[in-house]
């Protein structure tokens, strides 16, 4: 498996695609957590709301803005991650190629997944980095003591993003082995991540009970309310507290294994192509 990973992580780096989306993922992480609430704030006349706002976007809340658009739109970014690392193969028509140099499907599988987890991980850490540089520049133009979260909160709050973003990462995967393509596992992926479940959550759980419980089981609700209990902010789409944090890390846990388990039955028993 060494060598797949090898492999896929040299497609992975020379992809443009993966760097484009790690971009798109970082400049909107900024834009919507911390330039414009920052420019709401400096065009306000003060207030609570205004004080609020400011410490919201303070290092001490990084755990929180760092990871809370992962049940949503960044929830879509790692689709198609997972969709491109793992469905690859199926765009280029490169699996018969893969295969014939020796490596079994499961070993080719678990480099993809290797590289996968590795791939979601730098995009996580990247959005920490960028996250503490923008907190840090607003808490000096506003002359506000920088405090950071301690160790164990960061590696709390990295440890659930990073799960949450391997389970969607993984469910592109699926998308991708289940249809043997990438672009209608993309456009499936994200009409899930940015509708499906929004619409779920707005217009049917509020009025079907039968809904409203059935949420505490889907991947989405349970990955909001993960970030929710770390300090996500609650206007943050996506973000409201269900239920626990060890039920939903549970249920997230139990996703992530069993759409990478499906994933590499269905790549195991049928025809690549």
């Amino acid at each position: 498996m060494w060598g797949s990973f090898r492999a896929e992580t040299i497609k992975a780096v020379k992809r443009p695609a993966t760097w484009l989306l790690a971009a798109i993922g970082w400049i909107l992480s900024l834009i919507f957590t911390y330039l414009v609430p920052y420019a709401g704030y400096v065009g306000d006349t003060g207030g609570p709301t205004s004080d609020r706002l400011l410490s919201d976007m303070l290092p001490a809340n990084l755990v929180g803005n760092s990871i809370a658009g992962l049940p949503v739109f960044y929830g879509a970014i790692m689709i198609i991650l997972g969709v491109l690392v793992v469905g690859g193969e199926y765009g280029w028509g490169t699996w018969k190629t893969v295969l014939v140099q020796g490596p079994s499907r499961m070993a080719v599988f678990g480099g993809k997944l290797a590289v996968l987890a590795v791939t979601t991980l730098g995009v996580l850490l990247g959005t920490f980095a960028l996250g503490a540089v923008a907190s840090v520049a607003i808490a000096a133009a506003e002359s506000q003591p920088v405090h950071w979260p301690g160790p164990a909160d960061l590696v709390t709050g990295v440890g659930a993003g990073w799960l949450i973003a391997m389970m969607w990462g993984a469910f592109g995967g699926l998308l991708a082995v289940a249809l043997r393509g990438v672009a209608l596992a993309v456009g499936l992926g994200l009409v899930w991540a940015l509708a499906v479940q929004n619409l779920l959550a707005g217009i049917a759980a509020p009025l079907l009970d039968w809904v409203a419980q059935m949420q505490k089981g889907l991947p989405g609700p349970n990955a909001g309310s993960l970030v929710a209990t770390l300090g996500a902010p609650a206007d943050t789409p996506g973000v409201d507290a269900l239920v626990g944090s060890g039920q939903a890390t549970l249920v997230l846990a139990v996703y992530l294994v069993a759409f990478a388990a499906v994933s590499a039955g269905l790549l195991r028993r049928r025809d690549v192509l």
